[in-house]
């Protein structure tokens, strides 16, 4: 591996997945506030939260409580993936080579970049249908300027992100707080306050998006906080900014969104738009359309450590830097453009349903990563297992992990309620989609427990334990390989608390 400098302001970052050194490590807690809050401000957002009443016909403040208690509750457990950056400094796919084994990580890292590239193109769809509306750009080519910013943003990387968010999050903010302002004090039509209903179904369905919402950034969350200091950055302190960073900036939009839902219309964003006004309107689209540029570029982002994560697996040695990652962003920017622009038509509905079908197989993998770091393990990893050929004192693969990743998907199965399937008891509860619960109530204390009994079973008797195999047969993992490649030194932290 090559020898890395420190950090010069204004450069293009130059590393991937390696992990970054205490000389690289720089920032501030609230840095994680403002790019989770300016990531949430985007088109996309609003339409969700239009989903309250529209899909689920529940009233504004039905709606409201539904979509608090959904982003408190999912933010979270976001939140507690964030707190893992500075400890490890290393992206959370790689560390989830510590509960699954470095091959056995890939079976989440693979439906991570499917993830990925699903809302990059959502997001160019519903970004260019913003700029389409304050200026004479088609969407054809408004999806293809969106793609071009987003590809260099995150190229130049990790602090040119950081930088954009500190600006939005303040200027954007501002512009759509006063628009939410001025719908609620008298923008939105008389009697909205009375439209839409309550069931138990429709209130459940509108907990769960909220939830998946948070819980969808989880795999990704950590890259944004692996930079900065350990001793600076503590547990608590990185994942109340980083919860209150995400969970406001969504809430703000999603609220506009199930009033405009009740307002009327089948355009939620060009809805907003004539509700506005002419100037505020044109600001608030403009900052839809700027905002979803960012939010892009931090999907390209991970999307691009998630590949580079899937080929080192049988490439060991391969840790590109700058290069590589604007290789590999403008291969899958091309992939999302084809995506956005060919099924730009129905791509909303039908690939949006994918996308929750998808993060299904993530809620298995969140209660699974949490409880290894936070319960079993303390955070206490080897980082350079992480990167070894054979997984080091992780092994190539976690009979005990991805057994119960598996057993909580099939937790779920009864429980799902979407457009591609409805299990039975979701069925018989009025198609309410309660499966992210039931794969959280499954894995959680299954995985604590196996972990536990692998670890006592496996423990070596007094005065034959060697370095290093506690850890190792804790997972239940193959021998190691002791040959590892060179990488670059990052501290493990002590016993985290929240």
């Amino acid at each position: 591996m090559e020898h890395h400098s420190s950090p010069v302001p204004g450069v293009v970052e130059k590393r991937t997945i390696d992990a970054v050194p205490a000389t690289e490590r720089h920032g501030r807690t609230r840095d994680l506030f403002t790019i989770w809050f300016s990531a949430n401000l985007g088109p996309l957002t609003v339409v969700t939260g239009a989903l309250a009443p529209t899909a689920f016909g529940l009233s504004f403040r039905w709606s409201l409580a539904a979509l608090l208690v959904g982003h408190l509750g999912g933010g979270f457990l976001m939140a507690l993936h964030s707190a893992q950056g500075p400890q490890l400094g290393v992206p959370q796919m790689i560390q989830s080579r510590g509960q699954f084994g470095s091959v056995g990580a890939l079976a989440v890292v693979l439906v991570v970049i499917v993830m990925y590239q699903g809302f990059f193109a959502s997001n160019l769809v519903v970004g260019a249908q913003s700029l389409s509306e304050v200026t004479p750009v088609g969407q054809h080519t408004g999806v293809l300027l969106g793609a071009v910013v987003s590809l260099v943003v995150a190229v130049v990387g990790y602090r040119l992100m950081h930088r954009i968010g500190a600006l939005t999050s303040w200027v954007f903010g501002a512009v759509q707080l006063v628009g939410a302002v001025w719908l609620f004090v008298g923008g939105l039509p008389e009697g909205f306050l009375t439209r839409g209903g309550f069931s138990i179904g429709g209130f459940l369905g509108v907990v769960s998006v909220g939830a998946l919402w948070q819980i969808a950034y989880a795999p990704y969350v950590s890259d944004y906080s692996r930079y900065m200091p350990a001793d600076r950055a503590g547990v608590r302190s990185t994942l109340w900014c980083t919860y209150a960073g995400c969970v406001l900036g969504s809430l703000l939009p999603m609220v506009v969104g199930a009033a405009i839902g009740l307002a009327g219309g089948d355009n939620p964003i060009a809805a907003l738009d004539g509700l506005l006004g002419n100037t505020l309107g044109q600001l608030t689209l403009w900052s839809f359309a700027l905002v979803t540029m960012l939010t892009n570029s931090m999907n390209l982002y991970g999307a691009v450590l998630c590949a580079v994560t899937a080929v080192q697996t049988f490439a060991h040695r391969w840790l590109p830097r700058a290069t590589g990652r604007a290789v590999l962003g403008t291969l899958l920017t091309v992939l999302s453009v084809f995506l956005a622009l060919k099924l730009a038509g129905s791509f909303m509905s039908s690939y949006l349903d994918l996308i929750y079908v998808l993060q299904y197989v993530l809620i298995p993998w969140t209660a699974i990563n949490l409880v290894d770091f936070y319960l079993i393990r303390h955070g206490d990893y080897d980082i350079a297992s992480f990167f070894a050929r054979d997984g080091g004192i992780y092994g190539r693969w976690n009979p005990t992990a991805l057994g119960v990743y598996a057993l909580g998907i099939l937790a779920e199965i009864p429980f799902m309620a979407q457009s591609l399937y409805t299990g039975p008891v979701a069925h018989a509860l009025g198609d309410t989609d309660l499966g992210w619960i039931a794969g959280l109530v499954v894995t959680v204390p299954v995985y604590l427990l196996a972990a536990r009994l692998t670890s006592r079973r496996r423990r070596p008797a007094a005065g034959t334990e060697s370095p290093g195999t506690e850890s190792a047969d804790a997972a239940g993992d193959e021998s190691p390989d002791t040959t590892t490649p060179p990488a670059s030194p990052a501290p493990t932290s002590g016993a985290p608390t929240v």
